[in-house]
């Protein structure tokens, strides 16, 4: 590592203030802070010393992320092979599904950081780690079989509009993860939704069918898949939403490091239960035909992308809400939403990235009247303690 050290601050020299290239230096800082540990300190002022900072809390989610991405990656090939009736190892699967999303992968790295580079050496700021994270959410939740461009498109709009634009990390009030799936959702739908862009290839093939369980849903179709299939994932869909056991385990490393927020994931999940038991309860609701009102609760919770989007971006420290009760209030309307957008409106049956961006809406708001209650109930606090003190006297 020493060596490595000692040939980085050779390179950063002309990138050094006063330099030739000082306008630069935010491009080579963000690979020196990427390969150790930041050597400036505070010099002034109060501040607490804590061995957490972005890097690390972005390093966290991403290490959360693994299980989720490594099962998408079988999944992908696995539906691949299973719908063309083809023999397949365990490999066979794996590769084919890394042989789709890893392309992917380097499309969002290489055009989102570039971005984030340009905005930095124009705004002569530091580069942020936030898209760390943002650029492997953004693959995970698309179809195996979108085109690079639209991924590169869809790239450029969530860290241009839904994110420098409100002035970069830490400041946008949208999931830029998420906006870059409603751009592509909405600019290219027939990429988006339909039965064969699930399934890698599966356009080629007569006879197959790669549609989604809410699609097929919305369609008025019975449901080839139990209960413990959407539980292991082992069923179409985007990349890493399918498999719900993989992003509970995500979910518990981010909760045990405190790096996700455990009141907007259980009330999250509480929402969207309470929500989906309303239209199971309901005879107006519960009509026969409607395959979506008819389904059963609980199996709500394991479709879509519902517990991908709770666990992984409907707790975005940035675009969540911050107050703790405001947290309760934050999660629990994400999963009613998603489920009443997902029954409601069949055309938009995969509510839950709808649900986010409207509670991202909101969140600000949710904080401000959780806080002005607060003050309120000190201040009727205060007046009753100075009431009672005067009569006693």
């Amino acid at each position: 590592m020493e060596w490595i050290r000692q040939r980085l601050d050779k390179i950063r020299e002309p990138f050094n203030k006063g330099n030739k290239y000082e306008k630069f230096a935010p491009a080579i800082n963000a690979l020196d802070t990427f390969l150790f540990t930041p050597n400036h300190t505070t010099k002034k002022g109060a501040h607490i010393r804590d061995a957490v900072d972005l890097k690390r809390t972005m390093i966290t989610v991403v290490l959360a992320l693994v299980p989720a991405l490594i099962f998408g990656m079988w999944n992908g090939g696995y539906q691949h092979f299973i719908q063309t009736g083809e023999e397949f190892t365990f490999w066979d699967a794996f590769l084919h599904g890394a042989y789709k999303i890893v392309p992917m992968f380097a499309v969002s790295y290489a055009v989102g950081l570039g971005i984030e580079f340009a905005f930095a050496i124009f705004r002569g700021h530091e580069v942020n780690e936030g898209y760390l994270v943002t650029g492997l959410l953004i693959p995970m939740i698309m179809p195996i079989d979108i085109p690079l461009w639209m991924v590169a498109i869809s790239v450029v709009f969530a860290v241009v509009i839904g994110k420098e634009a409100f002035g970069g990390t830490g400041m946008n009030i949208l999931n830029p993860a998420l906006t870059a799936r409603a751009f592509a959702f909405f600019a290219y739908p027939t990429y988006m939704s339909g039965n064969a862009v699930w399934v890698s290839e599966a356009s080629n093939v007569d006879g197959i069918s790669g549609e989604t369980i809410l699609g097929s849903l919305a369609q008025g179709n019975e449901v080839a898949y139990d209960t413990m299939n959407m539980f292991s994932g082992v069923i179409p869909g985007s990349i890493a939403e399918t498999s719900t056991i993989c992003i509970l385990a995500g979910a518990l490393l981010l909760i045990l490091t405190k790096v996700g927020s455990w009141r907007i994931i259980l009330s999250g999940f509480i929402g969207a239960a309470l929500m989906a038991f309303i239209f199971n309860s309901l005879p107006a609701f519960g009509v026969e035909g409607n395959y979506l009102t008819n389904f059963p609760w609980y199996n709500h919770l394991l479709i879509g992308g519902l517990a991908f989007g709770i666990v992984f971006m409907a707790t975005d420290p940035v675009s969540a809400a911050q107050t703790l009760k405001g947290k309760w209030i934050y999660g629990f309307l994400v999963g009613f939403f998603s489920i009443m957008i997902r029954v409601f409106n069949p055309a938009y049956p995969e509510g839950v990235m709808l649900g986010i961006l409207l509670m991202n809406v909101f969140a600000p708001t949710i904080d401000h009247y959780v806080i002005q209650s607060s003050v309120k109930k000190r201040k009727k606090r205060i007046k009753t303690a100075t009431t009672q003190v005067e009569t006693a006297v």
